[in-house]
């Protein structure tokens, strides 16, 4: 393992250690065992809480290194496939009619959100392989599914559904319980085990589709092995926390001058980045002395945004 995988390693560590006891109220070592009735925070609350952050963060920021090296383009996120956009839609449609009471149902709408972008995507792209087609039926896909919702919003039968939208949308950890866990962490795995996969096509692809055909690579497996993948990683973590934006965009970019630039070698650190960004993110807004809890998807707006802008201003002086 190389020296940057194992300090973003360690820094994982530290990070999930401040994570168990980080939040409105801070739980002292002393309190961690079963004697102590603190300890039900750790072992319900913040447990669970802080594995779906690194899990969330290290799918999102494989998802974004991944999107980058197949379009070829820094400014990829994975949100542009449309399989973000369908999985909120699919959990709104959940809130909007009601079908959230048991713990499973809202992020199973979420999977099959995901899962319809996805087919629509194979529909929309047939056979071609074309990465132009395929980027432009993504933008089609989530400018739909960001109009339905918006739509689901105006009409939604109540405030109080209108106002459960509204904050699922913003994406958070609260309140998450193992429940949660168990049903993201293998939605999350088996994606970036698919994303894991590709490492050696992307860097073919590196030199161009005619060249990556000429190396053995087959344009229209890897354009679905990338699909599936991060298919699997957005839609579990739309599933698991709600719409959370940037990771994949912010984490590539960090790690990139320190890894090198080949796709195959940006998926790991990006992973192992990508968590321990949102571990940090997830801390933070626990600890911030506000009334109630910031949502951890605004946190990441909040700082992402800034970081794109940064981003545009870099590439439009390196082509004056």
């Amino acid at each position: 393992m190389s020296r940057l995988n194992l300090l973003l390693v360690g820094g994982i560590a530290l990070a999930m250690l401040v994570s168990v006891f980080a939040g409105k109220v801070w739980v002292p070592i002393g309190a961690w065992g079963s004697d102590d009735p603190r300890w039900l925070i750790i072992a319900e609350l913040r447990l669970p809480r802080t594995l779906l952050a690194g899990a969330v963060g290290a799918a999102l920021g494989m998802s974004g290194a991944a999107m980058q090296g197949y379009l070829r383009n820094p400014l990829a996120d994975p949100g542009l496939f449309g399989v973000s956009a369908g999985a909120a839609l699919g959990a709104v449609v959940s809130l909007f009619f009601g079908f959230s009471a048991p713990f499973w149902l809202l992020p199973s709408f979420a999977l099959i959100g995901a899962g319809g972008a996805m087919a629509i995507l194979a529909l929309l792209v047939g056979r071609s392989g074309s990465i132009i087609v395929f980027t432009l039926a993504g933008v089609i896909l989530s400018t739909i599914a960001g109009s339905l919702t918006a739509l689901a919003i105006s009409l939604a039968p109540s405030p109080f559904v209108t106002t459960q939208i509204v904050t699922w949308l913003m994406g958070a950890l609260t309140d998450r319980s193992w429940n949660d866990v168990w049903i993201a962490l293998p939605l999350l795995g088996a994606g970036m085990a698919v994303l894991a996969f590709t490492g050696r096509a992307l860097d073919a692809l590196t030199l161009g589709e005619e060249a990556a055909r000429t190396m053995g690579v087959d344009p229209l497996r890897l354009q679905w092995l990338v699909v599936a993948g991060v298919g699997l990683c957005v839609g579990g973590s739309v599933a698991a926390a709600g719409v959370i934006g940037f990771v994949g965009l912010i984490v590539p970019h960090l790690v990139r001058p320190f890894a090198g630039h080949k796709p195959s070698a940006v998926l790991l650190p990006s992973a192992l980045a990508g968590a321990l960004l949102v571990l940090l993110a997830d801390s933070a807004v626990r600890a911030m002395p506000t009334v109630s809890e910031l949502r951890l998807g605004i946190a990441m707006s909040m700082l992402g945004a800034p970081f794109f802008l940064l981003l545009l201003f870099r590439m439009r002086r390196g082509l004056a």
